[in-house]
């Protein structure tokens, strides 16, 4: 019995430590993020703020999002979410920050989000488009507050430190990197605008193509007209000297 009971120590031992495994990696992956998790310096971007509920008896019904003071937006704009209000908060700024030459005196500094319900098991995305971009920043830090129907807040305010563990309630962090070569810091809007102008660009030449084709056609057509009423000509001008 006991070299039974020995041998199978060596098993319990192991899902233990797998369920301790399985336990601290959990609420790594719960907290509220920006997605993507990157954007270019000096542009505009379209980023989501990604809350997932990570509790099982309540729903998370306010989300409020504090944008840095030390690197203010000149735009912030929020895409409409089905079955939440949206609450955009601007402040007047202690230094204008200069956007396409006009001086900003007031920027958007919170978005809250309410009226909505993200039930357990469940994650909402929440869209703004940001700009423009700083370009002496290597990230943006956006604190925020995570708010359930049971009346808990929690705050995802930690900023997390190169090097150190994850703090336990980090802040959503937008990596800010240098643009792309060629690029022109308008993201995918950009991107998409260019392949339309592209398309365009490639359906006007078919259309020329097309148009210059018919001409050709035409000309080709009078020309063998031409011709064929010269040929009929001198058949019967040839015809009237045989019979003369």
């Amino acid at each position: 019995m006991n070299a039974k009971r020995l041998r199978r120590l060596p098993v319990v031992g192991c899902l233990t430590a797998g369920g301790l495994v399985l336990l601290a990696a959990g609420p790594a992956f719960a907290h509220v993020s920006v997605q993507p998790g990157e954007a270019e310096k000096g542009g505009y971007s379209t980023i989501n703020f990604k809350v997932p509920n990570e509790r099982d008896d309540a729903s998370t019904v306010k989300l409020e999002v504090t944008l840095p003071s030390d690197h203010p937006l000149a735009s912030v704009m929020p895409q409409p979410v089905p079955g939440w209000d949206i609450k955009v908060t601007k402040s007047k700024l202690a230094k204008p920050v200069e956007s396409h030459g006009e001086k900003i005196n007031e920027a958007v500094t919170k978005v809250t989000w309410s009226g909505g319900k993200i039930e357990p098991g469940m994650f909402q995305q929440f869209p703004v488009s940001v700009g423009q971009l700083p370009e002496d920043a290597d990230q943006m830090v956006f604190k925020a507050l995570q708010t359930y129907d049971n009346k808990e807040v929690v705050r995802w305010i930690e900023e997390p430190k190169e090097g150190a563990a994850e703090p336990e309630n980090p802040a959503p962090v937008l990596k800010l990197v240098d643009p792309a070569k060629g690029s022109d810091g308008q993201g995918a809007d950009a991107a998409s605008g260019k392949a339309k102008d592209a398309t365009a660009g490639s359906e006007a030449a078919a259309s020329d193509d097309k148009d210059g084709s018919d001409t050709t056609a035409r000309v080709l057509g009078i020309a063998g007209i031409v011709i064929g009423a010269a040929g009929v000509a001198f058949g019967v001008v040839a015809g009237r000297r045989r019979s003369a």
